[in-house]
């Protein structure tokens, strides 16, 4: 287990159809990987055509990095119009206190080193 007060969770909501480039976006910021989620969006601007209700399809991306990481993503992603405009993107990023599972592909111990 890692216990880490330096890692986030570092979320980003697009429009289905964007998550590939998003991916491709925050590597190139510094990301090593993400998950990407199939989701469906309700909001007050919900839509029904013809009595059948009709939302938005999402896709949400979520990597885990350090805290330097994330905060230079979330800048990143902040200052690309594209992401505002078509994607219709939200991003945030939530602490982690502990992970299992992360690393080099097996359970890591901060202390496992000493």
């Amino acid at each position: 287990m890692i216990n880490s007060d330096n890692m986030k969770a570092l979320y980003i909501i697009v429009t289905a159809g964007f998550s590939e480039q998003v991916v491709e976006y925050v590597r190139s910021v510094g990301a090593t990987g993400a998950t990407i989620i199939n989701a469906r969006g309700v909001s007050a601007l919900h839509k029904e055509i013809m009595g059948i209700s009709v939302d938005r399809e999402k896709e949400i991306i979520l990597t885990l990095t350090d805290a330097e990481t994330a905060d230079k993503i979330v800048e990143a992603v902040n200052k690309n119009e594209a992401f505002k405009s078509e994607a219709h993107g939200i991003c945030f990023t939530l602490p982690v206190m502990k992970a299992v599972g992360i690393g080099h592909g097996h359970s890591e111990n901060k202390d496992s080193d000493k």
